[in-house]
């Protein structure tokens, strides 16, 4: 396997397909760095001369690939949330963003909330209850009492 920016590469793969395997490089960004540095498309990995391999990794290092773009989205919407935006607010409560409906569909992104615990109220409790009676029954006496 071929190790570009930390990442391994199959080697059976054409190059093309094996440069979209780096998260921040897609089909149009793969097929520019092929086009620019002459590589022919049908080329597989394993077949790389080492200069095309040097090449290819120099024309990598002035993009923004994997932590760094990662990051970079991260402070985006960190920023969106401190400016208080409306973009930002969505974010916080994990809904979707770009106004899709939330009434029936979006649940993949609502269940991504954390789910709280909340005690079932219906359950009844005779401990509780048995504590209810008894302070009722105090607050009566304390006003028959005081008149």
């Amino acid at each position: 396997m071929l190790k570009i920016i930390g990442i391994n590469l199959p080697e059976n793969k054409k190059v093309l397909y094996g440069l979209v395997n780096i998260y921040g490089i897609g089909n149009s960004i793969a097929n520019k760095i092929i086009t620019d540095l002459k590589i022919p498309s049908n080329l597989k990995i394993f077949e790389l001369k080492d200069s095309k391999i040097k090449q290819i990794k120099e024309y990598l290092i002035n993009l923004k690939l994997e932590g760094d773009l990662k990051s970079f989205h991260k402070l985006n919407i960190k920023r969106l949330i401190e400016i208080n935006n409306y973009k930002g607010q969505r974010h916080l409560k994990k809904l979707p963003v770009r106004g899709q409906r939330t009434k029936t569909n979006a649940k993949t992104r609502r269940e991504l909330k954390q789910k709280t615990f909340k005690p079932n109220k219906n359950k009844f409790n005779y401990d509780n209850e048995k504590n209810k009676n008894q302070r009722k029954n105090e607050k009566l006496t304390k006003k028959f009492k005081n008149k």
